[in-house]
Parts: C-alpha cells; sequence; structure tokens
C-alpha cells in the first residue's frame, strides 16, 4: 500500500520545516560563537549555544531515526488503517515539536541580531 497523500503532504511540511529549523540553529551558534568567545563566563550565552546545540541533534534525530521509522511502518504493503492513522498521529506531533523548536530558535536568533 503506498503512503496517502495526506500523509505525504505531512512528512513534506515535517522535512522542510527540520531543514528551515537547522539553517537557523545553525546561524544562532555562528551568532552567538564569537559573542562567547569573548565573554565566555557569560551564563545566557552558554545556555543559548547550548540550545542551538541541543535543537540541532534533534533535527538529527528527527531526520534519520524518529521520521524514517515512522515512514517505514506505514510503507509495508500489509499496513492496516489503524497503523495509518496512529503513524498521522505521530507525524502530527513530530511536526508540531519541531515548529515548537524553529520558533524557540528564531525568538534567540532575533535577539542575538538585534
Amino acid at each position: 500500500m503506498s503512503i496517502p497523500s495526506e500523509i505525504r503532504n505531512i512528512i513534506d511540511r515535517i522535512n522542510q520545516e527540520i531543514n528551515e529549523t537547522e539553517q537557523e540553529a545553525t546561524e544562532g551558534i555562528s551568532l552567538v560563537r564569537p559573542i562567547l568567545s569573548q565573554f565566555p563566563e557569560n551564563v545566557a550565552l552558554t545556555q543559548f549555544f547550548a540550545y542551538f546545540s541541543s535543537i540541532l541533534f534533534f533535527v538529527e534525530m528527527c531526520r534519520t531515526r524518529r521520521l524514517p521509522t515512522i515512514v517505514e511502518k506505514i510503507s509495508d504493503s500489509d499496513v492496516t488503517d489503524l497503523e495509518i492513522e496512529e503513524a498521522g498521529e505521530e507525524l502530527g506531533t513530530l511536526l508540531g515539536q519541531v515548529i515548537e523548536a524553529k520558533i524557540g530558535v528564531r525568538r534567540i536568533v532575533e535577539r542575538l541580531q538585534n
């Protein structure tokens, strides 16, 4: 059974959001790193750096483990409607998590730019 178009659209959106989040977190690290080297004892800067790093780890786990695992579950030829529904719910949750991470990264990047 092929993946339903609604599920495929969610997967595509997750991939897009993951890519954008990765780009913004990378930009955040690029912004915070030189400032942190000047003020290594600054707790807020250290937290920002750690946050960006953890977001990049989250992005990598989504891209290499979570998303492929979900897609693999629903790519079987004998997948049930219930399994597809559960995968859709899991994908919706993942999309929400990625968007939430992206918003957090964007707020900090904007703060650093100002």
